[in-house]
């Protein structure tokens, strides 16, 4: 894996919504999905961003393709920032990324041939004629392990697994540098989450791929990621490479999720780590650590002063009062 060179580089992402209130916007609250956090991507890398649902991991993938705009911060894209960049000039760097969908059915048009689906990016970009596109087409379906005569099918015709396939080589047909994945297997049966994911893998090395995924299952992002980003509420509290987030955690949330994931041996067993509470509301999240109210080992200081992300010398950041990284 090749990290010399950044791909995406996010510095401080807000994202934040205005809900409720009545006429002219009085009595509106501020809904902070994203609430500063900074993440890099490099060459070839697959960055795992996980939590719990609506901790704000969708959002993120969002405001970095722009398809929501951030409230604050800098998105670049290979060295250059795009989050200033008006609609004519962010559409030639759409090319450059692209995305898969969580649900594989409702991401495609069922009134378009999966061949017209695929065929689509190529024609709204210019690149090529029409016999180049078709060329290019059946040869995204053969490597996405589609046969190049089911062009001319239509969604409903294809699997769940299938669909999922054909989202991908949509993603692939203008030759992007970075896909972000939005829950890219969570729709699909188990045995078929594995085939897709492997293919992933796959077209990262021959293409030079860098992925964001974004995932609640963690066994799979273990399987993917070259690095993890742990977020909660919407911050991210621990950032570190797979291995020593896996097997040496440092932030207690981080233990939580991880003491939760089911172990395949029947007679092997792991720390149970029980958190109290429901998730606080984004609308009104708790002052200092906003982990606090779940916390088993919170003290004083942590409901009164927000902890700073700590990075150490091998990657390893977290974003804990009392586990705050060694020097």
């Amino acid at each position: 894996m090749n990290t010399q060179s950044s791909i995406l580089d996010v510095e401080d992402l807000v994202k934040h919504y205005s809900v409720g209130g009545g006429f002219f916007g009085y009595g509106r609250q501020q809904l902070k999905a994203v609430d500063r956090i900074s993440f890099h991507i490099g060459e070839r890398e697959t960055l795992g961003l996980v939590g719990e649902s609506g901790c704000g991991k969708s959002t993120v993938g969002k405001a970095v393709l722009r398809l929501v705009e951030p409230t604050a911060g800098r998105v670049a894209l290979q060295g250059e920032e795009i989050t200033g960049l008006d609609a004519a000039s962010l559409l030639q760097r759409r090319k450059r990324m692209q995305v898969i969908f969580q649900d594989p059915y409702s991401s495609l048009n069922p009134r378009m041939t999966a061949g017209d689906i695929v065929q689509e990016p190529l024609i709204n970009f210019g690149i090529g004629n029409r016999a180049e596109q078709q060329e290019r087409v059946a040869a995204l379906f053969a490597r996405v392990g589609l046969r190049p005569d089911q062009r001319v099918n239509y969604p409903h015709e294809f699997s769940g697994g299938q669909r999922q396939r054909l989202g991908i080589a949509r993603a692939l047909a203008l030759g992007p540098s970075l896909i972000i994945g939005d829950e890219p297997v969570s729709a699909l049966d188990v045995s078929v989450q594995a085939q897709v994911i492997n293919l992933m893998m796959e077209l990262q090395q021959e293409f030079g791929l860098s992925y964001l995924f974004i995932a609640h299952d963690l066994g799979v992002v273990e399987h993917i990621s070259h690095r993890v980003a742990v977020m909660y509420l919407g911050k991210i509290v621990e950032i570190a490479p797979r291995e020593a987030l896996f097997k040496a955690p440092r932030h207690p949330y981080t233990e939580a999720l991880l003491a939760a994931v089911p172990v395949a041996h029947p007679r092997a067993r792991r720390p149970r780590v029980v958190l109290k509470g429901d998730v606080p509301s984004p609308i009104n999240p708790p002052p200092g650590c906003r982990f606090h109210t779940r916390c088993p080992i919170a003290v004083p200081r942590c409901r009164q002063e927000e902890p700073q992300m700590v990075i150490d010398a091998a990657g390893h950041g977290v974003a804990c009062h009392l586990r705050v990284t060694p020097a």
